[in-house]
């Protein structure tokens, strides 16, 4: 099983980033490893709540279904998936207010798969790790904004 994990201290308030990370129609923008969505996503995330999307990371492509294990608005959401070859993915992502105003903003993911092992499994961290960076990177930008 693979894990990548980040942790930022961001501008946008909880409120804010919460606004951008339960609404689907925004990932393209900011979630990196987010092409496009193959069916139309819920206007609001709830749990179990379906989401089928192509994903890319290490410039391969997959068809994962998402579904949202648990919403704990505006701090906490978690998304499992399911795509082929076996993959299975969980991410969760934890907003928290900072003390001196802004936010501090953990994601953390688990992956696993009978393609994921070995020399491709630590390609896909490091990758992960990457995108996770910048998708943190572009969602502090879009939430500020």
């Amino acid at each position: 099983m693979g894990h990548i994990e980040a942790t930022k201290d961001v501008n946008a308030t909880p409120e804010a980033l919460w606004a951008v990370v339960s609404d689907p129609q925004t990932w393209a923008e900011w979630f990196t490893i987010h092409e496009r969505f193959l069916e139309e996503p819920p206007a609001a995330l709830a749990e179990g709540s379906k989401l089928v999307a192509k994903i890319v990371m290490l410039g391969m492509a997959n068809k994962l279904e998402w579904t949202v294990v648990s919403v704990a608005r505006p701090h906490r959401l978690t998304l499992g998936g399911t795509g082929m070859a076996g993959v299975e993915t969980e991410f969760t992502f934890d907003i928290r207010a900072k003390g001196e105003g802004g936010s501090t903003i953990v994601v953390s993911g688990d992956f696993e798969g009978a393609l994921i092992k070995g020399a491709l499994g630590k390609a896909v961290e490091k990758d992960g790790l990457k995108q996770l960076d910048t998708s943190l990177e572009q969602l502090d930008a879009l939430a500020s904004a």
